[in-house]
């Protein structure tokens, strides 16, 4: 994924999480209560020991609903942990607290209380909203192409949890589309990193590597281009048959691709035409996923 796509699905990644997530407890009475002033005094202030848990929680989903101040708010959720660890509340507040971090962008806070919630409450009809929170906190901090991918594999794993485990949740489809844009990041690193090679002249090296977005990520928009330098690295090893097979699995498949066209002329620069060896791993690679 180029710097102008990932930008764009970053401007939008959150808005699922933020708009969907639903407050677990009606507001109205509690906020009609505040319409005169805070009763939580300065937000610097300690918070007071036995509290209510019911009270906690309520002072909490205020400050995130109403102050739009989720650091604070996270404190409230936790505290209600601390003091009323059974309770049904604390159930509520562990996921509140998960959400808030996130809404912050404390990822890893998120990460490790949606990890807790999950694992005190696997059964609980909100296990795939905490499973999907994990999957976006590490979708939000996928890195550029230029740097090292863990993250973004991170991510594709927590996302795809969510599909096998919860497949008619609402969050699965928001995680497979996810799913789609960190596939295309790791392709992203293939090309850059084949491209590399290939400057090098490390023919094989990039072909190892474009092999990689022909088998694992054909459904990404980077196919294309792959196919087209794999022509050029065949041709200037001299093994004309896979380049043209290379050409002809990507005027099949892309006929109307500027990329076929380019190598279409490279491989009539050789003298041949392109010609698809059904035995090669690029023609059994479309066949394997039903494409050409």
């Amino acid at each position: 994924m180029d710097k102008r796509s990932l930008t764009v699905a970053r401007v939008c990644r959150r808005e699922f999480v933020v708009a969907r997530f639903v407050l677990l407890l009606p507001l109205r009475a509690f906020v009609a209560g505040c319409a005169n002033g805070s009763i939580f005094g300065d937000k610097e202030a300690e918070v007071v020991h036995d509290v209510p848990a019911d009270r906690l929680y309520n002072e909490g989903v205020y400050l995130l609903n109403e102050k739009h101040d989720p650091k604070e708010a996270a404190k409230k959720f936790e505290e209600v942990d601390r003091q009323s660890p059974y309770s049904d509340w604390a159930r509520k507040a562990l996921l509140m607290s998960a959400y808030a971090y996130y809404d912050v962008r404390q990822y890893e806070e998120a990460i490790t209380a949606a990890k807790r919630y999950i694992a005190l409450h696997p059964s609980s009809p909100d296990a795939a909203y905490a499973m999907y929170l994990i999957g976006a906190s590490h979708y939000d901090q996928i890195p550029d192409v230029s740097r090292d991918q863990g993250r973004t594999e991170k991510a594709i794993a927590a996302l795809d949890e969510v599909t096998r485990k919860f497949p008619n949740s609402e969050y699965a489809a928001a995680a497979r589309k996810k799913m789609e844009l960190a596939r295309d990041q790791l392709a992203a690193k293939e090309m850059d990193v084949g491209r590399f090679n290939q400057n090098q002249k490390n023919f094989i090296g990039a072909i190892n590597r474009f092999k990689v977005v022909v088998t694992q990520y054909q459904t990404t928009r980077h196919v294309e281009e792959a196919l087209y330098r794999l022509t050029e690295c065949y041709v200037a090893l001299g093994i004309l048959p896979e380049a043209q097979t290379a050409a002809a699995v990507l005027g099949h498949n892309f006929p109307d691709s500027d990329w076929y066209k380019d190598a279409y002329n490279l491989v009539r620069s050789g003298g041949v035409e392109p010609q698809e060896n059904k035995g090669s791993w690029m023609s059994k690679a479309f066949k394997k996923f039903g494409v050409g």
